[in-house]
């Protein structure tokens, strides 16, 4: 059947796949990379220019993971003209959680006065591909019928686990969240995912890690040096892992989808680093009015950067439909993900 539906003007194995509504949350305490700079004792514009980020913006006394993303969530469901009693499925899409135990999505859905609702609600990591992950899982079970309407929320507190040791990392994050509300297109409508890849390469699993919290090295363990805690990341080496299967990445997401890089109208990127922002325009042979670039006022979001930029692009840019749109990021792990959607 679904191969029927989308014979004329889809490629083969497209899915039925419609943005709704998108939204986002940033805290109100702003950073500016000057304040930053004051910190650590950096001359004045250090961090700015190194990492490409201006501002950023952090969580205050009282805000957490869970309401920023039923923050996010709710300016969604008003954006997509529905109420949150709706949706079919609420998928939280996280690198970090509020806590280990229960899962981010319920504590999600209780912020959002549904903690009675009975919708199935649960958690997908991906580290900074999880977004993705999630709205991959979510296209396949609409198109199968499974559900009408799903929710997929993404909310970060990265402040939380960066080391003032290490400015060029710790420069670049800032917390927020985004959210996104997808159904199934109709044949009219025309709305589908073309393609979508995810590439996973173990090898690569120390170049960005945060290693204690888990089984590994609990956190409170005195035997657990108290750095454990905090986000590391060979940034250099993570660069030249990912740049190195980007190229071969791009022409099979792109091949897989039926359409030339030409074809292409826009390419919502996940908001790595400045410089690796540069490097997929280059590489990718893209113009940079086509990548949707929102890491100097947010910096790097983890999971909630590339749906932050996708609710940029839905609401700045107002693509048209029928437009096409790919989203493209890489994860810790190491890990490459990417999407064609005809929007």
């Amino acid at each position: 059947m679904l191969r029927a539906f989308f014979a004329e003007s889809f490629v083969l194995n497209a899915l039925p796949l419609r943005i709704l509504g998108t939204g986002r949350h940033v805290p109100a305490r702003e950073v500016s990379s000057g304040e930053l700079d004051a910190r650590w004792q950096l001359p004045a514009g250090t961090t700015a220019a190194r990492l490409g980020v201006v501002t950023r913006h952090y969580v205050g006394e009282g805000e957490t993971a869970s309401s920023m993303g039923a923050a996010a969530a709710q300016q969604a469901l008003d954006n997509a003209g529905i109420d949150g009693s709706q949706i079919d499925c609420l998928i939280s899409a996280c690198a970090v959680m509020e806590q280990p135990i229960p899962c981010q999505a319920v504590l999600i859905q209780r912020a959002l006065g549904l903690g009675d609702s009975g919708i199935p609600a649960f958690d997908v990591n991906a580290t900074c591909l999880s977004f993705l992950v999630a709205l991959d899982m979510a296209a396949n079970a609409l198109a199968l019928g499974r559900y009408r309407r799903v929710l997929i929320v993404s909310s970060e507190v990265a402040s939380a686990g960066l080391d003032d040791a290490n400015p060029g990392t710790a420069g670049l994050f800032g917390d927020g969240a985004a959210a996104v509300v997808v159904g199934r297109s109709t044949a009219e409508q025309g709305s589908a995912l073309l393609s979508s890849r995810l590439a996973s390469y173990g090898n690569g699993a120390d170049l960005c890690r945060i290693g204690g919290g888990g089984t590994r090295a609990p956190h409170g363990e005195a035997s657990a040096p108290a750095a454990s805690r905090l986000f590391w990341m060979d940034g250099r080496g993570a660069y030249r892992f990912a740049a190195r299967h980007l190229p071969a990445f791009w022409t099979q997401l792109l091949d897989e989808a039926g359409i030339a890089a030409t074809a292409l109208h826009w390419l919502v990127p996940h908001q790595a680093s400045g410089g690796g922002l540069d490097h997929v325009v280059q590489a990718l042979g893209l113009r940079a009015e086509q990548v949707v670039r929102i890491l100097p006022t947010t910096g790097n979001q983890v999971a909630a950067s590339l749906p932050h930029a996708l609710h940029h692009a839905v609401v700045g840019r107002q693509p048209q439909r029928g437009e096409l749109v790919a989203l493209l990021g890489t994860g810790a792990g190491l890990a490459i993900g990417g999407m064609v959607l005809r929007y």
